[in-house]
């Protein structure tokens, strides 16, 4: 089988920058072995999420997303479902997670990315830290991480390049039918809800509005940043942004739930790779 590669995109959501990082590194090393070009599209914000990306048999997409309990975030899904058109285009479908577990989020991308007409040839699940506290999976991806990650690239390439003819879909960890999102715990371990929970403004805010800017669901309001009008998702892109440190999360439900991940998954969760 005649296997020609003439590009790799890049295609991700990353509201704090970790999933965007993994799916580079991995895409750019890729590109240098295959000596072909590399584009990105970051589809985290809302104004990303209204056209449709069309792919074609001689493309490697690269496609990433962080776990969201569990799954591939919900309020991204329809977008991955919907707007993502293979066309028999090669991809690789990548999640990042952390420290805790991916679950059912591999799986979850692998079946969406075969759905839309693209053929898995790879995947992975890369450690990343965590959005909720900085004692989860702290400066990863480490070193040991990035190359791991490097090596994953050459496995991809290789397997590419010694195809004979279009393989199943690529095998990987998880629950088939898709089991449902994994239920938050707090510390008591009863079932931490804190879907309603919104970031809170110090009075230290500039009013800068980089948080109204990053907001993944556009649901901080640009003219006064202290109101968070639509969906909040937690991702911490807002946390995390402010020059301020002025953006801050005080819900007892939220903040405990926090606090039993850095109880029970404190060890060095490992990656995972399927080729």
């Amino acid at each position: 089988m005649s296997m020609e590669i003439i590009g790799i995109k890049a295609v991700f959501y990353s509201a704090t920058g970790n999933t965007k990082k993994v799916v580079m590194k991995i895409a750019e090393h890729a590109a240098e072995l295959l000596h072909v070009p590399l584009e990105q599209y970051d589809f985290t914000l809302p104004s990303k999420r209204e056209n449709v990306l069309e792919y074609s048999k001689d493309w490697l997409v690269i496609v990433g997303l962080p776990v969201y309990a569990g799954r591939i975030p919900n309020k991204i899904a329809p977008f991955v479902q919907s707007y993502l058109k293979g066309n028999g285009a090669w991809a690789v479908p990548v999640v990042t997670f952390g420290n805790r577990s991916y679950d059912n989020a591999l799986i979850e991308l692998r079946n969406e990315l075969e759905r839309n007409g693209f053929h898995t040839i790879a995947g992975a699940a890369f450690v990343s830290e965590h959005a909720f506290s900085d004692r989860l999976a702290f400066g990863r991806p480490d070193q040991e991480d990035l190359c791991a990650i490097e090596q994953f690239a050459k496995d991809i390439v290789a397997k590419l390049s010694n195809l004979e003819e279009i393989p199943p879909r690529i095998s990987v960890k998880g629950m088939e039918p898709i089991d449902v999102y994994y239920t938050p715990l707090g510390m008591d371990g009863k079932p931490a809800v804190f879907l309603k929970a919104k970031p809170k403004t110090r009075e230290n805010c500039t009013y800068c509005k980089r948080c109204a800017e990053v907001c993944p669901m556009g649901s901080i309001e640009n003219k006064d940043p202290t109101i968070v009008s639509g969906i909040c998702i937690k991702c911490q892109a807002c946390v995390k942004v402010c020059p301020e440190h002025a953006k801050y999360f005080d819900d007892p439900a939220f903040l405990s739930h926090i606090e039993m991940l850095e109880h029970h998954y404190a060890r060095r969760a490992e990656n995972e790779v399927f080729v």
